[in-house]
C-alpha cells in the first residue's frame, strides 16, 4: 500500500465522473441566472455599486461572512491548522469577532449616516483630498492583489484535482465572476454570496466528518497530533508565554495586540470588501446588524477549516516540510482526493469554486466602486451623467479581473497563502485603521495628519517585514509572527505621526465634523429608514454584539486548559 506522499508524487488527481461535472454545470448556470435576475434592478450607479441600499440584514449578513469565506480562507486556514494546530482559532475568536462587533456597534453609524459610498470617501469627509486619494489608491491596489490570491488558490486546486491547465482554470472562473458582476452589479454578487455560503458548508462538512472517521474520531485525532507535535499543538494558548517557543512563533502579547487588535480591527472595520455589504443594507438598523449577524456563523466556521488541517497533519506527518510533496496549502485538496466519493466530490469541488468566486467577487466589486467613485469621478472625469459612471464601472470591472490574473503569480511564491494575506493586511489595512480610529475619536486630529499617518504606517510595516524580519536584523521565528509585529509597528508609527503632525497643523473646523467624530452626533439619533420590528429585543445590536463576544470567549475554554 502506498504512503500518502508516494501517492502525491504521482500527482493529485480526483476520480471525477459525469455526476461531478453535472453538479458543477448546474452551479454555474444558477450563478449566471442570479446575475441576469439582478440585472432588472440595476438602473443607476448606486444600484450597481451599492444595490440601491435596499437589502435586508439577513442577506447582507450572510454575504458579509461569505465574502470573507473565500478560497484563500478555506485553503489558507486549513493550511494554518496543519502548520500551527489549534492556534488557528485565534484568527476567529479573537482575530475576528471583537472587530466585527466593534464595526456593527460603533463604526457603522458613522459610515451609514454620512452617506458615503466607500470607505475612502469617509476619509475625504473627515480629513482632506490627499488622504482620500492615497487611501483610494492603496485600497484599489490591495484589492487587486487579494483577488489575485483567490485566482491562484483556484488554479492550484483545479489544476491539481481536475487536471485542467492553470490558465484554463483562471480564465473560466474569471469569466463567470466577470459576467455576473458586470451583468447584475453588487446585488448579483451579494445574492450569489448567500448561495455560495451554503454550497461552501456542503463542501466542508463531509470532509470534516469523513476525515475524523479516518483518524479515529476526535480522540484519535488528538492522540495522534499530540504524539507527533506535542501537547501544545492542540491548545490555543499553550506555549505562548513571553520567551516560550511554539509553532506559531508568537507570544500571547503579540497575538492579542498584533492579531486581536491591530490586524483584526484593521481588516474588519476598514476593508471595503466587507463594509460594502453593510452599506448596501436598507437602513441603519440593518447595516449595524450585518456584521453582528455574520459573527455567529464566523464563530463556528473555524472548525470546518481547522479539522481538515489537523487531519491532514496526521495522515501526512511531514506535510509542508522538505520531505513531503505536500505543501500546507494542499491539506484540503489532498483530503478531497483521498476521502470523498463521486457526487460528494462534485459538491466539494463546487464548494471550492464557490469559495473562490465569493472571495474574488467581493474584492472586484469593492475595487470597481472605489476606482469609479473615489478615483475616476473625483480626479479624472468629473461631473458626468450617472449613466457614464455606470458604464465605466462595468469597464473597470473587466480591467480589474484582468489585472488580478497578473497578481495571481505573486501569491505562488508563498507556501501558506493565508500568511501572504496577513502580510498584505499589515501593509494596507492597519495604517488605514489607525487613521480611521484616531479621526473618529479625536476631534483635534488635523486634516493633514490623515495622509501622513497612512504614509508612516504603511512605510513602517513594510520596513519591519522586508528589512528587520527578512534581513534578519531581529530574529522572528515565523512569517505569522513577523506579520503580527509588522502590524503593531505600522499602527504605532501611524499613530505617533498623526499626533505629531496634528500638533503643528490646523484642525478641521468643528462644524464640518458633525456626524464624523464620536460625540458630534447624539447616540440615540433615530434611524430615518427604520421599519416596524427593527426595535424588537432580538434585533438589538447590543444584544447581538455582546452575545457574539461572550460565545466566542466561551469557545476558548476547552482549548485553554
Amino acid at each position: 500500500m502506498q504512503s500518502p506522499t508516494e501517492t502525491l508524487a504521482e500527482g493529485l488527481r480526483l476520480p471525477t465522473n459525469g455526476l461531478d461535472y453535472a453538479i458543477l454545470a448546474i452551479y454555474f448556470a444558477v450563478v449566471l441566472g442570479i446575475g441576469f435576475a439582478a440585472r432588472r434592478s440595476v438602473r443607476t450607479s448606486l444600484d450597481f455599486f451599492l444595490s440601491g441600499r435596499s437589502l435586508p440584514a439577513w442577506v447582507t449578513g450572510l454575504a458579509f461572512v461569505a465574502a470573507n469565506l473565500g478560497a484563500t480562507e478555506i485553503l489558507g486556514m486549513a493550511a494554518t491548522g496543519a502548520q500551527y494546530g489549534v492556534a488557528v482559532v485565534h484568527w476567529y475568536w479573537i482575530g475576528a469577532i471583537p472587530a466585527m462587533v466593534f464595526l456593527g456597534l460603533v463604526m457603522m453609524p458613522f459610515y451609514y449616516r454620512s452617506k458615503v459610498r466607500s470607505v475612502p470617501e469617509f476619509l475625504l469627509q473627515r480629513f482632506d483630498r490627499s488622504a482620500h486619494l492615497l487611501s483610494s489608491a492603496l485600497f484599489a491596489f490591495a484589492a487587486i492583489l487579494i483577488a489575485g490570491v483567490n485566482l491562484y488558490a483556484l488554479s492550484i486546486v483545479v489544476e491539481a484535482l481536475l487536471g485542467w491547465p492553470q490558465w484554463v482554470a483562471i480564465v473560466v472562473a474569471g469569466f463567470f465572476v466577470l459576467a455576473y458582476i458586470t451583468i447584475g452589479g453588487l446585488s448579483s454578487a451579494i445574492y450569489n454570496e448567500v448561495l455560495q455560503f451554503f454550497v461552501i458548508l456542503a463542501a466542508l462538512i463531509p470532509i470534516c466528518v469523513i476525515g475524523l472517521k479516518k483518524v479515529g474520531g476526535w480522540d484519535g485525532l488528538t492522540g495522534s497530533i499530540e504524539e507527533q507535535h506535542g501537547g501544545n499543538f492542540m491548545t490555543a494558548w499553550g506555549g505562548t508565554g513571553i520567551g516560550d517557543a511554539n509553532p506559531l512563533g508568537a507570544n500571547w502579547l503579540t497575538i492579542i495586540l498584533g492579531l486581536g487588535f491591530v490586524l483584526s480591527f484593521g481588516y474588519w472595520t476598514t476593508n471595503f470588501a466587507e463594509v460594502q455589504r453593510a452599506l448596501s443594507a436598507k437602513n441603519l438598523s440593518a447595516a449595524r446588524r450585518t456584521p453582528l449577524i455574520a459573527a455567529f456563523p464566523k464563530i463556528f466556521i473555524v472548525f470546518l477549516v481547522m479539522i481538515p488541517g489537523l487531519v491532514a497533519a496526521v495522515l501526512v506527518p511531514r506535510i509542508g516540510t522538505a520531505g513531503s510533496d505536500l505543501t500546507y496549502n494542499d491539506a484540503i485538496p489532498y483530503l478531497m482526493q483521498e476521502l470523498l466519493p463521486n457526487g460528494v466530490l462534485g459538491i466539494a469541488v463546487t464548494g471550492l469554486l464557490a469559495a473562490f468566486m465569493a472571495g474574488m467577487a467581493a474584492n472586484v466589486s469593492s475595487f470597481n466602486t472605489v476606482f469609479t467613485y473615489d478615483i475616476w469621478a473625483k480626479y479624472v472625469v468629473k461631473d458626468r451623467e450617472d449613466g457614464y459612471y455606470l458604464n465605466f464601472g462595468r469597464l473597470i470591472t473587466a480591467i480589474g479581473v484582468l489585472a488580478s490574473i497578473g497578481t495571481a503569480f505573486i501569491a505562488s511564491s508563498f507556501s501558506n497563502i493565508m500568511g501572504y494575506l496577513q502580510t498584505l493586511f499589515s501593509f494596507f489595512n492597519v495604517p488605514m485603521f489607525v487613521v480611521f480610529v484616531i479621526g473618529m475619536f479625536w476631534k483635534r486630529a488635523s486634516m493633514r495628519s490623515g495622509v501622513w499617518g497612512l504614509v508612516a504606517g504603511t512605510t513602517a510595516a513594510m520596513a519591519n517585514y522586508f528589512w528587520i524580519y527578512k534581513q534578519g536584523v531581529i530574529d522572528i521565528p515565523t512569517d505569522q509572527g513577523a506579520n503580527f509585529v509588522s502590524a503593531i509597528v505600522g499602527f504605532a508609527a501611524g499613530a505617533v505621526v498623526m499626533v505629531v503632525v496634528t500638533l503643528f497643523t490646523a484642525p478641521k473646523p468643528e462644524a464640518e465634523l458633525a456626524g464624523l467624530v464620536y460625540g458630534t452626533v447624539a447616540p440615540g439619533l433615530a434611524d430615518e429608514g427604520a421599519e416596524a420590528g427593527d426595535d424588537a429585543w432580538y434585533r438589538k445590536p447590543a444584544l447581538l454584539g455582546w452575545g457574539a463576544v461572550v460565545l466566542a470567549a466561551a469557545c476558548y475554554l476547552p482549548y485553554s486548559l
